[in-house]
């Protein structure tokens, strides 16, 4: 089986905040933006991985959500609980010096885990936990 990872999903109440996070202070590529408003869904990637992107989306667009979904969603993504994604980088220390810089909510700074892994979290303008590893 060939099976790779194309895109995940994120949700999102701000597009052009969300936008400016990912592609401003992540760096990542705008690969498409389709709709209007509130009601965008922008998909974002790493330069150089053409084949592996976050898609930003509006997270109650589906006509099946009920109203009762739609506050449960609605009260998760201010509490920074709904969506969430593990990034990984070269240079922990520069990229949270980066993110903490453009004003991102620091979640936690960098710290080795006692089960081997050095990150730092943040969330981004829809209150979506980042997670950001130090490559090894």
């Amino acid at each position: 089986m060939d099976i790779t990872i194309h895109t995940t999903v994120l949700p999102h109440e701000d597009p052009d905040a969300s936008l400016a996070f990912y592609r401003d202070v992540l760096g990542f590529e705008v690969r498409s933006d389709v709709g209007s408003g509130t009601m965008r869904w922008i998909a974002v990637g790493p330069p150089g991985q053409p084949g592996t992107s976050i898609l930003l989306a509006p997270p109650c667009a589906d006509p099946g959500v009920t109203e009762i979904e739609r506050r449960t969603i609605t009260e998760m993504m201010a509490k920074g609980t709904y969506g969430w994604i593990m990034l990984a980088t070269g240079d922990l220390d520069t990229t949270f010096d980066r993110v903490q810089a453009a004003g991102a909510e620091v979640v936690q700074e960098p710290i080795e885990h006692p089960y081997g892994v050095r990150d730092s979290a943040f969330r981004d303008p829809a209150g979506n936990l980042v997670r950001i590893q130090q490559l090894r």
